[in-house]
């Protein structure tokens, strides 16, 4: 019997991350064969080589860059799909590049496992309901956690669609496979004797004119640490979304004015979580309002600044102090999380939420002991 061909969609080198240990346990189970589709336009030199390139982005900051990016991803995938002859096709999260993929291999029939389907992000993005669009669309579902496996049978999903598996990136952290501290500070420049702070911030999809202002409050808030705390600045770039480029403008006027900081496009995977390894060691802080502060920070012990709405609603752990986007408000959670002993002890004895690392061999087991062409598998019903 010949192994079954699963493709894995990465929209991005950020999404690629999250997806190497889905992609790994793939690879590594003989009755599977894995076909990497790209969405990301720059996808650098990834672990696993790229069975079909379509890139997916946004030709403006106007509000019809997203859908016309959609529209053109659809019909991009469409024609990979086509000659990429797959069993089934593992998507991530609820980005607008995963969204094109999403509707190109579910449109054709094609058995569609989705990643992060219940969860709730209801701070006024776009996510939450591009996602639950996904689940409802997708025929295999991988939570994260328990209550998102509950929310997705009250929307009516199937019992035994569902298998809780956890975040993907905790089985690479639990394994250590991520940038020593040695690494980290020749990699970045950075002084083990002063506490750090990471700091990425994504504009709200639904109100993009809000970026400016809240970049402002937050990189005054960031100066503040820096000159009354003593604080190293690592800044990585925003999303792809609409506001994005008001960020970035703010990212680089800052890095101009203050020289010693470290500003990167993006740290790659294993070097992200070498510096948030190095913040739950020593004396640091992930600050900003990306879902990674959420769910990867916990596995550690890192402190956690939550800015403004972005991630309201989504499960957090005991390690995350939550403030409105006031430059005021944000310095102070900045100093409690780098300076109060006593939340710092809690943060060591947080729980994460988000699992314990087996993701990605509990998502390959579920599609090799499926039967991906048994009609009833794309054929959903709907349980009330």
């Amino acid at each position: 019997m010949s192994a079954k061909r699963i493709g894995v969609f990465t929209g991005s080198r950020s999404e690629y991350g999250l997806l190497v240990p889905v992609m790994r346990a793939v690879d590594a189970d003989a009755n599977l064969d894995l076909r990497v589709i790209s969405g990301d336009p720059s996808p650098g030199q990834p672990e696993f080589p790229i069975a079909a390139h379509v890139p997916i982005i946004r030709s403006d900051e106007t509000p019809g860059s997203t859908p016309r990016a959609i529209g053109d991803g659809v019909l991009g995938l469409t024609k990979a799909l086509d000659d990429l002859h797959l069993d089934a096709l593992v998507i991530y999260g609820d980005r607008f590049e995963a969204f094109a993929a999403m509707i190109a291999a579910t449109q054709r029939g094609l058995a569609v496992a989705h990643l992060e389907g219940g969860d709730l992000t209801q701070g006024g993005t776009l996510d939450d309901v591009v996602r639950h669009a996904m689940s409802k669309l997708a025929h295999l579902h991988f939570p994260t956690n328990a209550a998102a496996a509950d929310r997705l049978r009250t929307m009516g999903e199937e019992d035994w669609r569902i298998t809780t598996a956890g975040f993907p990136p905790i089985d690479l952290i639990e394994a250590g496979d991520f940038a020593t501290p040695d690494e980290v500070t020749d990699a970045l420049g950075l002084r083990v004797d002063q506490p750090l702070v990471l700091f990425t911030q994504h504009p709200i999809s639904t109100a993009p004119q809000t970026a400016k202002p809240e970049i402002a409050a937050c990189m005054t808030a960031l100066s503040q640490a820096r000159q009354n705390l003593g604080a190293q600045i690592i800044l990585t770039h925003p999303n792809g979304d609409v506001g994005s480029d008001a960020i970035i403008h703010a990212l680089d006027a800052f890095a101009v004015t203050h020289p010693d900081t470290v500003l990167r496009k993006t740290l790659g995977r294993r070097l992200y979580h070498g510096v948030l390894n190095v913040c739950g060691q020593g004396v640091g802080v992930c600050v900003g309002n990306s879902s990674s502060g959420l769910k990867e920070t916990p596995a550690f012990k890192c402190p956690t600044v939550d800015i403004g709405p972005r991630q309201t609603g989504r499960l957090r752990g005991e390690n995350v102090l939550h403030v409105g986007c006031e430059a005021g408000a944000v310095f102070q959670a900045i100093q409690t999380a780098l300076t109060d002993h006593s939340f710092r002890a809690r943060v060591k004895e947080a729980k994460n939420p988000y699992g314990q690392g087996k993701a990605g061999s509990t998502i390959a087991r579920v599609l090799a002991s499926t039967d991906l062409t048994d009609p009833s598998l794309v054929q959903k019903q709907t349980v009330l």
